[in-house]
């Protein structure tokens, strides 16, 4: 998620002024693992999220600050850094994965997923050059597009990306946030909830997602990802399920009259990788970022005392690749909640699980609304890099989707 903060500009001579002294005076390079790790800590300290008085939120990633980009095996995370007093100003993330699309076609997309500037170095040209640079290297490595995510109603970054980087709107999505000790945890006698082995989970979602509009092609790496936690199947035991049976028989898997209800999920564990964390602040800091972009608004979820949850880190479970059929997915989709709050009460420090689903999604109308559930609306932009594309597929891309796959390791 990128948060930028929405203060009053400078005059737009002397913005362009600063600008330009700032340029000859900032490197771009990679970030050095060996090297950089207490500076990037320190600048991430200093550019935490936070509410207008004395509250901030931020990622604690456990000492690693390529914990987000890991999962990826074409990653890069570049720095800006001051040639005179060689302190970094700036930071950004970027992977490269492979997605489909559903019809059929095939990309090698770019993700920004970090972006973060000194408060001191803001709106002096830091971030443009961060983002060019991370697009140049997705270009060396082959991706036709770049993509990020933002909230809705941060003008400033749709901005950034849109007016000064030729971002264009992708799709509209709804984070939907559930704290996990509101929320009951008895789960109906006619419902039962099956936990899949991961073969035949690869083998459902190789075939459920191609009714998406955009999804990842290495949806088996996901899901033996040490953070995946599992994946299950909800279904009425009326009805029963044979889900080896629908594996065999394509058509009746992807076909909407079947008779029978059932939704596959699976769950996410970033306890391990990351937590957040709320702490008092002197000066309130804003944070220039694509990671986590639900954090900003989770701690009013919380139900937590201000006391009791200061300089406390938690995790949070996340909930992906949900794909449902029937007529009767309300109850099962409850039941699905339910199962994830479990779960997440089992792991001790996790205090929320969250989802994301397009507005064409099918199962977003089925989302338990919950009197404790917050939703967070989310804009995706996209941007071409290459001059090579096929016109359909830049067609595909620069109209607006609605049913996609959201990668846990991109949230």
């Amino acid at each position: 998620m990128i948060s930028i903060p929405t203060s009053s500009l400078a005059p737009f001579s002397q913005r362009e002024e600063m600008v330009d002294r700032t340029r000859s005076k900032i490197l771009i390079r990679e970030y050095n693992e060996d090297k950089d790790v207490k500076m990037v800590r320190k600048l991430e300290r200093n550019s935490e999220i936070g509410t207008k008085k004395v509250v901030s939120i931020f990622t604690n990633m456990m000492g690693d600050p390529l914990s987000r980009i890991r999962f990826f095996p074409l990653h890069v995370m570049l720095v800006a850094e001051l040639l005179e007093s060689r302190e970094l100003v700036g930071v950004i993330r970027g992977v490269i994965k492979n997605v489909g699309t559903l019809s059929g076609s095939l990309l090698k997309m770019g993700y920004i997923l970090g972006l973060r500037v000194s408060p001191t170095y803001r709106r002096k040209g830091v971030a443009l050059r961060l983002i060019a640079a991370v697009e140049e290297w997705m270009v060396r490595n082959g991706a036709e597009y770049a993509f990020l995510a933002t909230e809705k109603d941060n003008d400033a970054s749709k901005n950034l990306f849109t007016i000064k980087c030729n971002y264009v709107n992708l799709s509209s999505l709804v984070i939907f946030v559930q704290p996990i000790s509101s929320l009951t945890k008895h789960i109906s006698r006619d419902i039962k909830i099956e936990k899949v082995d991961i073969d035949l989970a690869i083998s459902l979602y190789r075939r459920t997602l191609r009714t998406k509009d955009l999804y990842p092609l290495d949806m088996d790496v996901i899901l033996k990802e040490k953070l995946s936690v599992g994946t299950w199947v909800s279904y009425y035991n009326r009805e029963g399920l044979n889900l080896r049976s629908k594996v065999n028989n394509e058509e009746d898997l992807i076909s909407n009259e079947t008779s029978n209800s059932w939704v596959i999920f699976s769950i996410w564990n970033t306890c391990e990788a990351y937590k957040l964390q709320v702490r008092r602040s002197q000066q309130v800091r804003f944070l220039l970022t694509t990671l986590n972009h639900a954090r900003e608004r989770l701690f009013p979820c919380l139900k937590m005392s201000m006391s009791n949850s200061l300089c406390r880190s938690f995790g949070f479970l996340f909930l992906y690749g949900i794909y449902g059929q029937g007529e009767n997915l309300g109850e099962l989709m409850e039941s699905m909640w339910r199962f994830t709050s479990r779960v997440g009460e089992g792991m001790g420090n996790c205090k929320v699980f969250i989802t994301e689903l397009g507005f064409g999604d099918p199962l977003a109308n089925h989302v338990p609304q919950t009197d404790s559930i917050s939703c967070i609306d989310d804009l995706w932009y996209t941007k071409r890099l290459s001059s090579h594309v096929d016109v359909n597929i830049d067609e595909i891309l620069m109209r607006q989707v609605g049913n996609v796959f959201v990668d846990p390791r991109d949230f």
